[in-house]
């Protein structure tokens, strides 16, 4: 049995089934991440001043990752515009510079991930407050490669001074006994309100870069197949892919300042 409406528009609409499909799907996205933006809105203006983190995040690397994701928008459209016109060798090119972005943004988002959970803060019991990079841990002692935090500036103050020097590639190698230790924790999801919606957002966004690359790999290697049979039924595919892709993209422009410069 044929499918209807794969290719030609349908007539209550004025488009094809799969992209009907793909624009109902993108509306329920905007209120899954409407929501947690709006969360994130309540949270920051709810808190008190001062108190919420800023500095946390290495915006140079922030940057380059939004340059990474905004460069494979630009090859998902010359790679859909390339299959209009019929060349589809100009078209693999393109997605494949696309999937090499999505595995760089990955690996990048990756690489802050790990600088989070191994960044460590140290409270101990005479009421220090210690930031850095963890070197070793022991039952005996912990050792970090960072600053004391200067809490005349206040917390919030001084926990950006300590991650930004921190980023500089300075600090100290700081000794602590770990009989002397209050709290020890990274920042990871649980560190504090802040780090736990930076990763619930950047981690459910970093997995639909990776579910689009997965559909769109699909599409370019084994399902290029239909290329020689219905090739505009294909084309059709590439570009409600690329529709996702786009708005993974906007996503990440909203992320980006709302998390690294705000």
């Amino acid at each position: 049995m044929e499918i209807p409406y794969t290719v030609e528009p349908r007539r209550d609409t004025g488009l094809y089934n799969a992209k009907v499909g793909i624009w109902l799907f993108l509306a329920s996205e905007v209120m899954l991440f409407g929501a947690l933006f709006s969360s994130y809105i309540l949270l920051r203006v709810g808190a008190d001043l001062g108190e919420w983190p800023q500095g946390l995040l290495n915006v140079p690397i922030g940057t380059v990752n939004t340059l990474v994701l905004i460069s494979s928008s630009v090859t998902v459209v010359l790679g859909w515009a390339a299959l209009k016109q019929g060349n589809f060798a100009k078209y693999r090119i393109c997605q494949t510079i696309t999937l090499l972005c999505a595995c760089a943004f990955v690996g990048i988002k990756s690489y802050e991930y790990y600088d989070k959970f191994t960044h460590y803060q140290v409270i101990t019991k005479d009421g220090k407050v210690f930031d850095g990079h963890l070197v070793s841990k022991n039952k005996d002692q912990v050792v970090l490669h960072g600053f004391e935090i200067d809490a005349s500036k206040g917390k919030a103050a001084g926990v950006t001074a300590a991650h930004k020097a921190s980023h500089g590639g300075h600090g100290k190698e700081i000794e602590i006994k770990t009989a002397e230790i209050q709290k020890i924790g990274n920042y990871g999801p649980a560190h504090n309100t802040y780090t736990s919606i930076y990763f619930t957002l950047t981690g459910l966004h970093a997995l639909h870069v990776i579910g689009g690359a997965l559909v769109m790999g699909y599409i370019l290697f084994p399902g290029a197949g239909m290329w020689k049979t219905e090739p505009e039924r294909y084309t059709n595919r590439v570009e409600v892919s690329g529709l996702f892709w786009h708005f993974v993209d906007l996503v990440w422009i909203f992320l980006f300042p709302v998390l690294y410069l705000l």
